[in-house]
């Protein structure tokens, strides 16, 4: 059982698991190598004075992996809700168990829809439909949240990391009890 499984290793699904997985909650992110910053190049991203989409990722998922997230190459096929929190399919590796799922699917909004999940239509050209998400991040099926572009925020990288990392610690805030924050300090 993972506290949170994250659908989506692109900004927004990474950022969510660097802090989940920093924080010390069971962490798995699935990814289905579909994410459209694959194909970016990227010199608005702060930070970062110019960056290939493929080397953000790659840079991303290591360091959401260095922090202790674990990494399934798949696509998700289902979701279930369960007693202790959901069943979440794949189409190569089984099921796996949470207690929270972020869905940082990018543009693809397929299987929010399949779930159940209120999809409205989309503000950034050519996003057709996103997730309806509260302020918080929450979709309408408790215990799912979404994040990104598929939450409806700008497609940039920045912008969709940060709501990663926003959904992330609101997750990590309810779990805890109180509200998480994360400041390291410079040796």
């Amino acid at each position: 059982m993972f506290d949170i499984v994250i659908i989506g290793a692109g900004p927004a699904g990474a950022s969510a698991g660097i802090f989940t997985a920093k924080s010390g909650k069971k962490t798995l992110i699935i990814d289905s190598d579909k994410s459209m910053t694959k194909r970016a190049w990227i010199e608005n991203h702060y930070g970062v004075s110019e960056i290939s989409g493929p080397e953000l990722i790659e840079t991303g998922i290591k360091q959401a992996q260095k922090l202790g997230s674990e990494l399934v190459k798949d696509a998700v096929v289902d979701i279930k809700k369960t007693e202790s929190g959901f069943d979440i399919q794949t189409e190569e590796h089984g099921a796996y168990s949470a207690k929270h799922v972020i869905i940082a699917t990018g543009a693809i909004v397929a299987l929010g829809e399949k779930i159940g999940l209120t999809t409205i239509p989309g503000t950034e050209p050519r996003i057709k439909t996103i997730i309806q998400v509260d302020n918080d991040g929450k979709t309408n099926i408790d215990g799912i949240w979404a994040a990104g572009t598929c939450a409806g925020v700008s497609v940039h990288t920045i912008i969709t990391a940060g709501d990663g990392a926003k959904v992330a610690i609101n997750i990590i805030s309810e779990l805890n009890g109180e509200r998480y924050v994360d400041h390291d300090m410079m040796k």
